[in-house]
């Protein structure tokens, strides 16, 4: 059933460990990780609209530059694609550093993702979903989950990891991308 708005949080991508394996031919590393995604994101709105726009706000939002190459825009632009040119009103709250190695711009794509499902009404095959994802980015398929994840590949090799104990986390942004 669609709804007329959704809002959902696009949790930051937390690295618990991170090994780089080698690298690809094209320039991917590749990669063995363990990541979680902690309750801080930006949030993306969607309402129902003919046409797909973007509007930026929060904290960072200035940073993020202009909204045509904004991820959250290339994702909604390719769900309507896959659902015949439906549109949505998108607003993201910008609240992650950006260039912070949090994975803010592929969370963001992730929740859109999710949202314009939900305010639709519809939902792609896993498998379709999945490619769409990875289209937009390697971290995609991951922030798309949002879950405690065992990440290989450039990061479209996911396996669940087990649930992770309640911890606190200190992230420091250094200012250096």
């Amino acid at each position: 059933m669609a709804a007329e708005s959704v809002s959902l949080l696009a949790r930051a991508k937390v690295n618990l460990c991170l090994h780089v394996t080698g690298r690809r031919e094209d320039g991917y590393h590749l990669l063995d990780s363990l990541v979680v995604f902690p309750d801080i994101g930006d949030l993306v709105t969607a309402r129902a609209d003919p046409a797909i726009s973007l509007t930026l706000g929060g904290p960072n939002a200035a940073a993020t530059g202009a909204p045509a190459g904004n991820l959250v825009l290339r994702a909604a632009e390719a769900m309507a694609a896959a659902f015949l040119g439906r549109g949505a009103r998108l607003h993201l709250h910008k609240v992650l550093p950006v260039a912070a190695g949090l994975g803010g711009g592929s969370a963001d794509a992730g929740a859109t993702i999710r949202a314009l499902e939900r305010l639709w009404g519809v939902a792609l095959e896993p498998g379709r979903r999945r490619a769409l994802a990875l289209s937009l980015g390697a971290d995609v398929p991951a922030c798309l989950c949002s879950l405690p994840a065992r990440m290989r590949g450039i990061g479209e090799d996911l396996a669940p990891a087990p649930a992770m104990p309640e911890c606190a986390l200190v992230l420091v942004n250094p200012g250096v991308a």
